[in-house]
């Protein structure tokens, strides 16, 4: 894809089969730096773990049956579609795409191994892997899923005050003091770092001069329409979905704040990657393949349409066509548009 192209799904996702640790700072760093995707197959996480995916002659899966989580986002189309067009298959898997609530389910779904892995926050999987925010466990994180594709919204209300962006938001504040909530989707989470970044970047404290409150990305519109939040950062298609229900509006999107910033990852526990080395690494060539295919510009369309449905993201497709081509009506876009090319 070229540098023309506004990218958000899948972007030649970066392997990083990695199994982070309890270290110092300066090893941490090391020890979590990205391998290609070749490399990764071949090297998955550790010594041991390689030595033991060929055990007894063998590198079939040792786990066939897959439980992945994902949360209803535009994002979540590796997942499902490495299960809807039979990648899943061709290396020996079976991957059954599991919808959940909330970051936080599944967080704990990982955690107590109801799941086997998830399209997660890569926050998220270093929160439990220190202990911030909930249960303290070793975690991994196997592939960047996705790069872009998040924004912030901000209410009509505001609009119909001046505001448009950062800066007209920030004027607002100081010139009619009141409590301003905004809401992000899991307090390790990327939305919430792009929520902050933001903010700040203006002059708006985050955590003084404004609530931010924890909200499910699905629950975004809802929350916006009975006015409980003036603005929220979250993945599409919660952005595209609130100019379409007339509840808000593009004010940046998060490829404005941070050009092809990691998003989303596939993630499961250390314990997991152990036990299953095999099966940690089909999984991440089944997710490889459906990566390559979203990355076609010329799947999309139907990447869209099959995801769209009450199964997975359940909201119209053309909330989720638009922006995975790139595609998008802001409140500064010329003509209201960031065309593809």
């Amino acid at each position: 894809m070229s540098d023309t192209e506004n990218k958000v799904l899948v972007q030649e996702p970066v392997v990083q089969a990695k199994v982070l640790q309890d270290t110092s700072k300066r090893d941490f760093m090391k020890k979590t730096v990205g391998l290609s995707a070749a490399a990764a197959l071949m090297t998955l996480v550790s010594p041991g773990v390689r030595q033991g995916a060929w055990a007894a002659g063998s590198d079939a899966p040792e786990k066939p049956n897959l439980n992945i989580g994902f949360i209803p986002l535009t994002d979540c189309a590796s997942v499902v579609m490495a299960s809807v067009k039979g990648f899943d298959k061709k290396h020996g898997l079976t991957i059954t795409p599991t919808k959940e609530a909330s970051w936080a389910a599944v967080r704990d779904k990982l955690v107590n191994g109801e799941l086997d892995a998830a399209h997660v926050l890569y926050g998220l999987i270093y929160g439990v892997q220190m202990g911030i925010g909930g249960p303290k466990k070793d975690m991994a994180v196997l592939a960047t899923l996705n790069n872009n594709g998040q924004a912030i919204t901000l209410s009509n209300q505001l609009k119909a005050k001046g505001v448009t962006d950062g800066a007209s938001l920030a004027k607002l504040i100081a010139a009619e003091p009141k409590e301003y909530t905004f809401a992000q989707t899991f307090p390790t989470g990327t939305h919430a770092m792009w929520l902050y970044y933001w903010l700040a970047t203006y002059g708006v404290n985050p955590f003084t001069q404004v609530k931010v409150i924890t909200v499910p990305p699905p629950q975004m519109i809802a929350n916006m329409r009975v006015d409980n939040m003036d603005g929220y950062c979250v993945g599409e298609p919660w952005n595209a979905r609130a100019i379409r229900d007339n509840v808000g509006f593009t004010a940046a999107t998060t490829q404005d704040i941070w050009k092809d910033h990691p998003e989303k990852v596939l993630g499961t526990t250390a314990e997991f990657v152990e036990k299953y080395p095999n099966t940690a690494r089909a999984m991440v060539a089944a997710i490889l393949d459906a990566s390559k295919y979203i990355d076609t510009m010329s799947n999309r369309s139907e990447v869209a349409k099959i995801i769209s449905a009450k199964s997975y993201v359940n909201t119209d497709f053309d909330s989720i066509e638009d922006r995975m081509l790139g595609q998008y009506e802001t409140a500064s876009a010329r003509n209201g548009r960031i065309p593809t090319k």
